[in-house]
């Protein structure tokens, strides 16, 4: 058996892992170790481990690594924390490969200890671009610390290549997001009023802004206009789910909690909606606002305009259902009229998406299964141009 340990450290990235997890777990040949840590143990960012158990789940590890602080010295510390909690599972659980999505602190730290204990690496979602977070350039040295890759279109094919990884060791398989939305079934607008005691037969926005840790952006400034902004629209309801945890991520939760008290009937609170509620607001939502890379890859699958406020996101791939617009009130307000606009609407209700069919995880067991090398890496040159000098 091929013992694979996956990291998962945030509620967003393990929905994502979902089906993936159970195609390993059901895979002849493969072993699931499970390896759990970040704001997964934290009832700040709502004990998301307890969704991961109930779900069925048996979690190999528990890596406690996230300090109450809102800082960079805070993440700092957590990263250390997490990376001596890290070696000692690695070293417990002995896999034969580690698997990690994406582009997370966590996720680096985890990946820095799978390369000393000399664990090949497998990267989701290496590749692409999000130039307002310093998630960008964690993702791009995940990459150099990996083996093999599974990312989720051709332009992040041919950057991993760029970045000197061999390309038969990077495979397009398409966003693991999409298949959620094709295999999740969702809930009625009157089972999930019941669930979260929040009236959904109303017109509503569906809310997700994440701290911008790279760049000129100013989050509280940013979340400030973007609630300002939803002043302007009294008639529909609003519902927020928590940032991650970066550093800043607090003062969001703070500013959300106190506009949600002043208008407890037309907002809700979520620290964590899980994927089944998520993706089931989400689809019912007039439109989903913020800087969440689900507005991006998901939800324009859904039929369902996306308005992208700033700089977080910048430089990712979007369909035409995805509206950026200016960190201000009133470039705010101007793309959710566009996205309320009828002719809007009827544009993207069959648009494709460029993030893949959903059909990822069989894609990804089927390689699994024909074995993971594990020799040293050597970096692979791109042919020189007959022009370059």
């Amino acid at each position: 058996m091929t013992r694979i340990a996956v990291f998962t450290g945030t509620r967003a990235e393990y929905g994502l892992l979902y089906w993936l997890l159970k195609a390993i777990h059901s895979a002849p040949g493969l072993s699931l170790q499970l390896i759990v840590s970040g704001s997964h143990l934290s009832p700040e960012f709502g004990y998301t481990v307890d969704d991961i158990r109930n779900d069925g789940f048996e979690i190999d590890a528990k890596v406690e690594m996230l300090l109450s602080s809102d800082s960079p010295v805070g993440v700092i510390k957590s990263m250390g924390v997490g990376l001596m909690g890290f070696a000692e599972a690695l070293e417990r659980l002995s896999p034969d490969a580690a698997l990690v999505l994406g582009d997370r602190f966590e996720a680096l730290a985890f990946s820095q200890a799978a390369l000393v204990h000399r664990v090949p690496l497998i990267h989701l979602h290496g590749g692409e671009l999000t130039e307002g977070a310093y998630d960008d350039p964690i993702r791009h040295a995940i990459t150099k610390l990996a083996h093999l890759h599974f990312v989720a279109t051709p332009e992040s094919r041919q950057r991993v290549i760029q970045l000197g990884e061999h390309p038969s060791m990077v495979h397009d398989v398409g966003a693991l997001g999409l298949e959620n939305v094709r295999r999740t079934q969702r809930l009625t607008p009157q089972a999930l009023s019941t669930d979260l005691s929040f009236d959904f037969s109303r017109p509503y926005f569906l809310v997700t802004y994440h701290p911008v840790t790279q760049g000129h952006e100013q989050p509280e400034e940013t979340f400030q206009a973007l609630l300002s902004a939803m002043d302007a629209f009294p008639e529909y309801g609003v519902v927020f789910t928590y940032p991650s945890a970066d550093d800043g991520g607090r003062r969001i939760i703070r500013l959300i909690d106190q506009y949600v008290a002043s208008a407890p009937v037309r907002c809700l609170a979520a620290k964590s909606l899980g994927m089944q509620r998520y993706l089931s607001v989400a689809s019912g939502a007039e439109a989903v606002l913020g800087n969440s890379s689900s507005g991006i890859i998901e939800i324009p699958s859904l039929g369902v305009p996306s308005v992208d406020i700033g700089l977080r996101q910048k430089g990712r791939l979007a369909a035409p259902s995805v509206i950026h617009c200016e960190p201000h009130r009133q470039g705010i307000m101007a793309a959710v009229c566009r996205a309320l606009d009828p002719a809007f609407r009827e544009g993207v209700e069959h648009q494709a998406n460029p993030y893949g069919d959903g059909f990822t995880s069989d894609k990804i067991v089927k390689h699994l299964c024909e074995g993971i090398q594990a020799g040293p890496k050597v970096f692979y040159d791109l042919p020189a141009r007959p022009d370059s000098t």
